[in-house]
């Protein structure tokens, strides 16, 4: 059952249409993006979700995009007591409040996906690193992960979940702009995993010449699928064999996001 199914007869049909079907869950917490003709009917969303997912505690409504350097949402509480929460994924533990620190639950798989494919003793940087979703992963594998995050609430949760997760010896969190790491690590890297904010293309060749010849570079951008052909000319144009893409879910009316595995 879909959430619009579960409240059919309960918001009016024409209405409904403009609901959207997906919502996310982090942790203990649901959340929806409710149109404002439909906010009145926030009640009667949350029973339902509630009512479909046992383990949420609380539903929130996103009221505005990701904003400013430290790419948070604003959001209003529909029922619940606040926006902290412990997000768990494939055994391991992510402590978050989400007001403060953006996470996307939707890249669990690739998280895993990249985690298998690290070795351990390897260097390993992870820009926009938020809360360490990446980076934590990586260090339980063996990696000594460098992680950049510019907003100071994710370092801090990151520091937190680096001890949670027993990986605090393998990681180091810088609270930085990730665009001064050419001018901050004198070091080369085995692999990097960018998982790069929408609109920040230009951070592939920017972070390429700290990974080593050979190495490996994880990219996420946000593209129309016809793109892509001419994507993976440029990426070999500057140096990278295409490993692999995959398309890695959809943001926008004909943009997805797509991850690229590379080499060096």
């Amino acid at each position: 059952m879909s959430l619009k199914d579960e409240l059919i007869g309960i918001i009016p049909e024409k209405e409904l249409e403009d609901l959207p079907n997906r919502f996310d869950i982090i942790g203990d917490i649901a959340i929806v993006s409710v149109p404002e003709e439909l906010r009145s009917y926030n009640e009667e969303m949350a029973r339902a979700i509630m009512g479909m997912m046992q383990n949420i505690r609380t539903v929130l409504n996103k009221i505005s995009k990701l904003e400013g350097n430290r790419r948070v949402a604003d959001f209003e509480i529909i029922t619940g007591n606040g926006t902290q929460t412990i997000h768990r994924e494939f055994g391991f533990s992510y402590r978050i409040d989400l007001k403060q620190s953006f996470f996307n639950a939707r890249l669990s798989y690739e998280r895993k996906r990249i985690a298998s494919l690290v070795k351990a003793g390897e260097n390993v940087l992870v820009p926009f690193s938020g809360v360490g979703p990446f980076a934590i992963p990586a260090a339980a594998a063996g990696a000594k992960v460098v992680a950049v995050e510019m907003n100071g609430d994710a370092c801090r949760s990151f520091t937190e979940n680096c001890r949670l997760n027993k990986v605090q010896d393998n990681v180091q969190v810088i609270n930085a702009d990730a665009n001064s790491i050419p001018n901050m690590l004198n070091m080369e890297f085995d692999r990097a995993i960018i998982p790069t904010p929408y609109g920040m293309d230009h951070f592939l060749e920017r972070i390429s010449s700290l990974v080593r010849t050979g190495g490996h570079v994880h990219f996420y951008t946000f593209k129309p699928k016809e793109e892509i052909p001419e994507l993976i000319e440029r990426y070999e144009d500057m140096g990278f064999e295409v490993l692999f893409h995959r398309r890695c879910g959809n943001v926008a009316p004909g943009i997805s996001r797509w991850v690229f595995d590379l080499r060096k």
